[in-house]
């Protein structure tokens, strides 16, 4: 099945919900980065809640997510938009940890202390950004409390990512359950049974329930508003490498040709080479 996502509403319009397949995103970050299993399962995390926060968004909108922790696997960056383009990597991708005493892999501790930042690009002359400490490391719980504290939104996030030993992604996925106002205590506590009774979400994508199927084992009266195709999609580009290395100014690049007489700029979030020659870097001096 294609990753995909869906919008919906349950409980008669006082729940808001998204939800995403995002395995074959997952898989190619795995093989374009060659990222640990430890590594792998925090970036597609992160990448899933991505996805899910770019569908909040309308139009040309597009929104960053940085979790910026002390723990090994360094930074981890997505770029998501409205169309459902997502792109993402992991600064340190090869990390090795050892699993944790339930054989799980332990995400909490690659990824370490720090703080979540969510920018978003709305069009306004200055982008919105919010952030909030890294509660747990496990990353559906810092963006949980990401939604409370920034964004005043109370929110139950399930991310996850289901590694095979050959490395290769078996299912990946997530979803975001935002309660809105008119719910009773009595609702909430069912949810929250529920939720705390839910196989790990990634459990059930591998034995083939639907997005939808996941949605409605939390909360009833799921109606779907939107599906919406998913797809790993980089901005970078030979013009925008160009771009950046005029932007370094004339005195950069001779010493470039002074030292090496070429190039090569990788992306960080597709791994992408771009190769200049000494033949390249002069026509750029002479743009300029």
């Amino acid at each position: 099945m294609n990753d995909h996502l869906i919008r919906a509403t349950a409980l008669g319009g006082k729940v808001r919900a998204f939800a995403a397949l995002t395995t074959g995103i997952v898989n190619e970050l795995q093989r374009r980065h060659q990222a640990s299993p430890v590594a792998i399962a925090a970036l597609g995390r992160t990448v899933t809640a991505g996805a899910m926060m770019g569908a909040m968004l309308k139009g040309d909108e597009r929104l960053t997510l940085q979790i910026k922790g002390d723990g090994p696997v360094g930074q981890i960056v997505v770029d998501a938009n409205a169309n459902g383009e997502v792109r993402g990597y992991v600064e340190n991708p090869v990390v090795d940890l050892p699993l944790k005493p339930n054989g799980k892999l332990d995400v909490s501790a690659a990824v370490g202390e720090g703080f979540l930042y969510v920018t978003k690009d709305l069009g306004l002359k200055e982008p919105y950004q919010g952030s909030t400490p890294i509660v747990s490391g496990e990353i559906a719980d810092d963006f949980t409390y990401y939604f409370a504290k920034s964004e005043q939104t109370p929110s139950a996030v399930a991310l996850g990512v289901l590694v095979d030993v050959d490395y290769k992604i078996k299912a990946s996925g997530g979803f975001i359950l935002q309660l809105l106002p008119g719910l009773d205590e009595e609702e909430i506590e069912e949810m929250e049974r529920k939720l705390a009774s839910l196989k790990p979400v990634t459990t059930l994508l591998d034995q083939g329930a639907t997005l939808e199927e996941i949605l409605s084992s939390v909360v009833e009266g799921v109606q779907v508003l939107e599906t919406m195709d998913l797809v790993f999609k980089c901005r970078c580009s030979q013009e925008r490498v160009e771009q950046t290395l005029i932007s370094l100014g004339k005195d950069e690049l001779n010493a470039i040709l002074e030292e090496d007489g070429q190039t090569e700029i990788v992306c960080h979030f597709c791994n992408e080479a771009y190769h200049f020659s000494e033949q390249e870097i002069k026509g750029l001096l002479d743009k300029m």
